[in-house]
């Protein structure tokens, strides 16, 4: 997605977005062989904030109620066309949110007060990256502020010049216990390159990132929307 950042206003923040990216694929490519799924028992380890995920799920641990990594985007919601190696979880929320937030992370945006949070990484066998943020809000009035946050974040993208880099327009979609608005990312030329999706469930927000352009088509991301939200749901 960086082809035709350097020439918009945001390039400098979304170049440093991708840079932070690529370190951290780097950091999942050196540690992590395998298709693994992001369930595993790192959420109760506290000796690394980011921990290499084993390649089938035991029972979930949680960092705090209501919070832990099974909450998150696992290996088995990928459908054909994207094949995961790799994942690397984070319960810091120190990751950063979007292609359009520049170097503003979860933690940034709920100023600390989060209960809880959790991240992961997706690597693929092919390019694109999927990236996933969540927060365990205190109470529903401080969910549904950064809910509307991260959704201006998103919308911050949508208006750019033509031959630009963008998110499309957002769609909606609710499951049992949860919401969740998912906008295609296009670039220059008018491709689908993946896309990005803002969740809420309950006191729990989520933004989901994927890049690239898996399966050319937009519902490639409403399916990941449909999974990452079940999950948070759950």
């Amino acid at each position: 997605m960086t082809e035709n950042h350097a020439v918009q206003p945001k390039s400098v923040r979304r170049n440093r977005v991708a840079a932070a990216a690529c370190f951290a694929a780097a950091l999942v490519t050196a540690s992590v062989v395998g298709t693994q799924s992001a369930t595993a028992d790192g959420a109760a380890s506290n000796a690394a904030n980011r921990t290499a995920v084993a390649a089938q799920p035991a029972a979930a641990a949680v960092a705090t109620p209501g919070l832990g990594s099974a909450g998150l985007v696992q290996s088995e919601d990928f459908r054909q066309g994207l094949n995961p190696v790799g994942a690397t979880v984070a319960l810091t929320g120190r990751q950063g949110l979007s292609a359009c937030s520049g170097e503003e992370t979860m933690r940034d945006l709920t100023k600390g007060k989060a209960t809880a949070y959790a991240s992961v990484t997706w690597t693929f066998d092919t390019d694109g990256r999927l990236f996933e943020s969540a927060a365990s809000a205190p109470t529903e009035t401080a969910a549904t502020t950064w809910e509307k946050q991260l959704v201006g974040l998103v919308q911050d993208c949508q208006d750019e010049p033509d031959g630009h880099w963008h998110y499309g327009a957002a769609h909606t979609l609710t499951v049992t216990g949860g919401t969740a608005r998912w906008y295609p990312a296009y670039n220059g030329d008018g491709t689908v390159s993946g896309g990005v999706a803002v969740l809420r469930s309950g006191t729990k927000v989520a933004i989901v990132e994927l890049t690239g352009q898996p399966a050319g088509a937009p519902t490639y991301v409403e399916g990941i929307t449909a999974a990452a939200l079940n999950r948070l749901s759950s």
